[in-house]
């Protein structure tokens, strides 16, 4: 933990910009998340982002340490589709947890992350260094991750204002109809079962996109397109109209045959956060959800 400690010159500043001004090595959304955390103090007391400083305030701010003890760097393969001094764009295998948490502890993507590139540690917060978002352990596919705070600042911006493209591919259970339809019900969390999300009127906003691709005897491919990014809301939009995803056991069953949900994030489209220019990735299907396939047919 590094503490660093300021005076105020004047009034009328916001807490955050005097801090974005004097901590050049901090993103703005980087000091707002200490803010929150209780990581800022003004005169011995905390304070908000909008605080307006009067003259000769003391103003402290505690920067945690880059890697927390449980985050500590793995040798574990990733693969790395495309890399610049500025982000990375990563094909997650399923199985891999995104981060440490119950369960868990280590041997997760920002383990293995932290111990490609140590520098990772630490940007965008301490607990989920360089992640801009996340996808479920048994999903595979594409992920983008910063390396600096201002690419995770850019990016996170980005994905809130839902300027990314994320396309999946699914396969589910029955025959979709209509081929084409948004799925728009709100989710929260399952009041019954913390570890799973529901249908929730009182919920947030939530909305997927789907196409079918391939019809089967009793499933369908599609392409999805989450227009949130609400906590397995593929998942739950799915095995809310009936067709869960196979091999989900948290939604509807799994199949011996799989060993986990047939659920892959095959496209990520975004504005590079520094070149601004449009790029694009895509990932093949994994062997086990092709061979899957392969039977189908």
């Amino acid at each position: 933990m590094t503490l660093r400690k300021f005076r105020s010159k004047g009034s009328g500043v916001r807490l955050d910009s005097f801090l974005a001004d004097l901590c050049g090595d901090l993103s703005r959304t980087r000091i707002k998340r200490l803010i929150v955390d209780g990581e800022v103090t003004v005169d011995g007391s905390s304070s908000n982002a909008g605080y307006r400083l009067k003259t000769e305030q003391e103003v402290e701010i505690r920067v945690p340490d880059p890697i927390p003890s449980h985050m500590l760097p793995q040798d574990i393969p990733i693969d790395v589709v495309y890399e610049d001094d500025h982000i990375m764009v990563v094909d997650k295998p399923a199985g891999l947890p995104v981060h440490p948490g119950p369960g868990h502890p280590d041997t997760t993507l920002v383990n293995g992350l932290l111990g490609m590139r140590p520098n990772v540690g630490g940007v965008g917060g301490v607990m989920r260094p360089g992640l801009v978002h996340r996808l479920d352990m048994d999903t595979s596919g594409l992920m983008v991750v910063a390396k600096t705070d201002a690419a995770h600042s850019t990016l996170s911006a980005a994905l809130k204002n839902r300027k990314f493209d994320k396309r999946y591919t699914a396969l589910v259970a029955g025959i979709l109809t209509p081929k084409e339809a948004l799925i728009d019900a709100p989710i929260g969390r399952d009041p019954t079962n913390r570890k799973r999300m529901a249908l929730d009127d009182n919920g947030r906003a939530s909305q997927t996109a789907y196409s079918a691709v391939t019809i089967y005897a009793n499933k369908t491919l599609a392409d999805v397109k989450p227009v949130t990014g609400r906590t397995h809301q593929i998942r739950v939009h799915f095995a809310s109209i009936g067709h869960p995803v196979i091999g989900d056991e948290t939604y509807g069953r799994a199949d011996p045959n799989l060993g986990r949900h047939f659920l892959h994030a095959h496209r990520l489209g975004f504005q590079h956060p520094v070149t601004l220019e449009d790029v694009e990735f895509r990932s093949d299907l994994p062997v086990e959800l092709q061979a899957y396939l392969d039977e189908l047919e």
